[in-house]
């Protein structure tokens, strides 16, 4: 259950809050080789748990791609838009991956709404920091950042 929610016609009212933080949610090698699969991306430090203990990072990582990727996964966790009938992605900025996600790694996500404004067709465009957070081996940091642009368009707009 989203810890906020807000009806798409009081975005405004939320600009510049907090959303909250979604669960911990473990990354697992079975994760990373789909990813690996899915995107042809099969660089050993990701998918040779073998050859990448003794590399850079003891042991295998996560893709930054994938740990993008579980951004509407996540931020579901945090906030439920209500009045509306279709979400847009419409890009990343600023995306900056700060750690390495090693596999067996914790990781949530942080949500922060920066910014609203409506766009034609009934659509209003929310901008969302994320801030990605990873716990392992006791530590905590951050491990990826980035501001999403999403198209919400309300419900009530659909021709019916």
């Amino acid at each position: 259950m989203p810890q906020t929610v807000t009806h798409v016609r009081d975005l405004a009212d939320v600009v510049g809050s907090f959303l909250g933080h979604s669960a911990w949610h473990e990354i697992t090698q079975r994760q990373v080789d789909l990813f690996a699969e899915a995107t042809w991306d099969d660089q050993w430090i990701h998918t040779d748990p073998e050859r990448a203990a003794s590399g850079p990072y003891g042991g295998t990582i996560a893709h930054g791609f994938l740990t993008m990727s579980l951004t509407p996964t996540l931020l579901a966790e945090i906030w439920r838009v209500e009045g509306v009938d279709m979400t847009v992605n419409q890009g990343l900025d600023n995306l900056r991956l700060r750690a390495p996600v090693p596999v067996g790694a914790q990781v949530r996500m942080g949500a922060d709404l920066l910014s609203t404004r409506t766009r034609p067709k009934g659509f209003a465009e929310v901008v969302v920091r994320l801030t990605f957070e990873l716990e392992h081996g006791g530590r905590r940091q951050r491990a990826a950042t980035a501001d999403l642009t999403i198209l919400l368009r309300e419900a009530a707009t659909v021709p019916r």
